[in-house]
Parts: C-alpha cells; structure tokens; sequence
C-alpha cells in the first residue's frame, strides 16, 4: 500500500479507480445518502450515482460495488448518522481487495476511511487495511 496527500480527482484523469467512502442509508425514494468528503463530490460529477447505488443497497445490502466510470464504493459506517465502525472498514477493505483481484485493476486511490469527517485516526484505521492493500492500492489525505 502506498500512501500520499493530494486530491483524489486529479487520478481519476489516469485512468484509476477511485473509491469513495459510503454508508447504508437511502431516502425514502430509495437514492443512497452521500453525506460528505469524497462521496458528496463525487455526486456532483456523476448525478446518477445515488440512485444506482440504492438499488444496489436495497437488493444485496452495504457492501463495495462497482458502479462504473472509475468509482468505486468502500462503505465505513452503518448509516450515514452513524460513526465510522472498524469491523466495517475492515470487511470493506477485503472486499475492494477482492474485487480489485477480479477485475483485475492496476491502481486503486482511497481516501483514509473513517478518518476525514468521520474522525478517526489513521493510526487505528491502517492496520486494518495493510493485510489487503497492496502495491495496487494508494491511499490518499488531503492536503
């Protein structure tokens, strides 16, 4: 796992993927909730991202999916009111492993789950990621 300070948008311009933190919360018309960070950002770039990723949640539950254009969900939290839970990130963090093995991606950008808004430290929130992160994988703080 590399690590780096930056903006996670510019790497979405080299062709990698991009993660964005999530919960399991949608709205009663069944869009996903995108409280903040990374994920907020990325709705203003991809509108429909709310709608695809409540279906998902609403058919298969909060897991790491896949939802095209180069993003990618990595959920922290059990809604979007709740606090960053590491047993989730964990889980979170082997599932985005997996996936990345399957689809066979060559650089995969996180933001430090659970540490911007969320409040955790980074301390806690990295040793949970080393077993499943490897070269593939830059996780990235804002500047």
């Amino acid at each position: 796992m590399l690590e780096t300070v930056g903006d996670i948008w510019e790497y979405a311009d080299r062709g990698c993927v991009i993660v964005i933190t999530t919960n399991g919360s949608m709205t009663r018309d069944g869009r996903a909730v995108f409280g903040r960070g990374v994920a907020k950002q990325a709705t203003l770039c991809f509108p429909r991202l709310a709608e695809k990723l409540g279906r998902l949640l609403a058919e298969q539950g909060s897991h790491v999916f896949d939802l095209g254009s180069g993003i990618v969900t990595f959920p922290v939290e059990e809604t979007a009111w709740s606090q960053p839970d590491l047993r989730i990130i964990a889980r979170s963090a082997e599932e985005l492993r997996l996936l990345a093995d399957r689809s066979g991606w060559e650089r995969v950008v996180v933001p430090r789950p659970g540490c911007g808004g969320g409040g955790l430290a980074w301390k806690d929130v990295q040793p949970l990621l080393a077993p499943w992160f490897d070269h593939r994988f830059t996780v990235i703080s804002q500047q």
